[in-house]
């Protein structure tokens, strides 16, 4: 496979489908292809963090959720999956931490009773799913506080979130790059973890309860580390 340098604009390239077409060709080396995908990939989170920076939407982010009572995490399809990522990190510090996945816990169960102390945080790149869209837009009328992590400015949801956290997601593959979502949802743990109060009480009383669940292997040939007490 090869890359086409003269493809048009990413965000003309909507489908995957479009973009297997325009970017990949099977006339070069597995090593050259996983070269360009390293490069483009690096590109796209050193953009991610420069905009970032520049912006403060990520601390802004956090202090929403840190002044939150309760936090919601969605996204569909394939944004599924960085919601479910930001979830499992956050209720390690957070109490109140709720995913909205459709089986466990529905949006129309969260909208039927939003307050204004709730956030949602919501991931729509595109082809920005029309239930994150409608489900979105609900949560702000109802008035909670919507941050939204998206691939650009303009997309659908941008105009009534409190906070927008815009990523690259650029890439050399049929599939839109999730390395800067993934990344995003690290540095949001991780900023709000550090001013979360009882985050060290409850990342301990986790892991007391872990040990006794028996929930992790234990290695018993594994020779104990003499540095330890």
């Amino acid at each position: 496979m090869s890359i086409d340098r003269s493809i048009a604009p990413s965000h003309a390239l909507s489908s995957p489908a479009d973009r297997f077409g325009a970017r990949l060709r099977t006339n070069v080396s597995a090593e050259n292809l996983q070269a360009d995908v390293m490069a483009a990939e690096a590109n796209s989170l050193a953009h991610t963090f420069a905009q970032l920076a520049a912006s403060a939407s990520v601390p802004a982010a956090s202090q929403i959720l840190l002044g939150a009572r309760r936090r919601y995490f969605s996204g569909a399809g394939k944004s599924s999956a960085y919601a479910n990522l930001l979830t499992h990190d956050l209720s390690s510090t957070l109490a109140n931490v709720f995913l909205v996945d459709g089986h466990a816990l529905s949006s129309l169960t969260v909208l039927s009773d939003v307050r204004a102390t709730d956030a949602l945080v919501l991931f729509s790149v595109r082809r920005y799913r029309e239930e994150t869209v409608k489900f979105g837009t609900e949560f702000a009328r109802a008035g909670g506080s919507v941050v939204l992590v998206t691939d650009s400015a303009d997309s659908p949801l941008a105009g009534i979130a409190a906070v927008v956290i815009t990523v690259d997601t650029g890439s050399v593959s049929y599939a839109d790059s999730p390395t800067a979502i993934a990344a995003v949802c690290h540095l949001l743990s991780t900023l709000t973890a550090a001013s979360a109060k009882g985050a060290r009480r409850r990342l301990a009383a986790r892991e007391e309860i872990a040990i006794r669940l028996g929930l992790y292997h234990h290695d018993e040939s594994a020779s104990p580390d003499p540095q330890e007490p």
